[in-house]
């Protein structure tokens, strides 16, 4: 089974990085961007067909390890 796990800041938290890339873009000439907010994408295989056993794992694995929760949200896609 495979899964996504998406990791992005809370509203309200600072993002540097996602201002450096909104920056680079406007001196590349790309108009029309608003603002920018980076995240990670974290794509996952589980040998597990139970889908939720699987979506329990990857919820606890985002708690415990892929998100800093205090600042971060996480959202977890099973794909097939």
């Amino acid at each position: 089974m495979k899964a996504r796990v998406t990791v992005t800041l809370k509203n309200g938290v600072l993002d540097p990085q996602g201002k450096a890339i909104e920056s680079a873009l406007h001196s590349l000439g790309i108009d029309g961007v608003a603002s920018v907010r980076q995240g990670k994408v974290f794509d996952i295989v589980l040998d597990s067909s139970d889908k939720a056993a699987a979506e329990a794992a990857l919820k606890q694995a985002g708690e415990k390890l892929l998100a800093n929760t205090v600042i971060e949200n996480y959202k977890v896609e099973l794909l097939d």
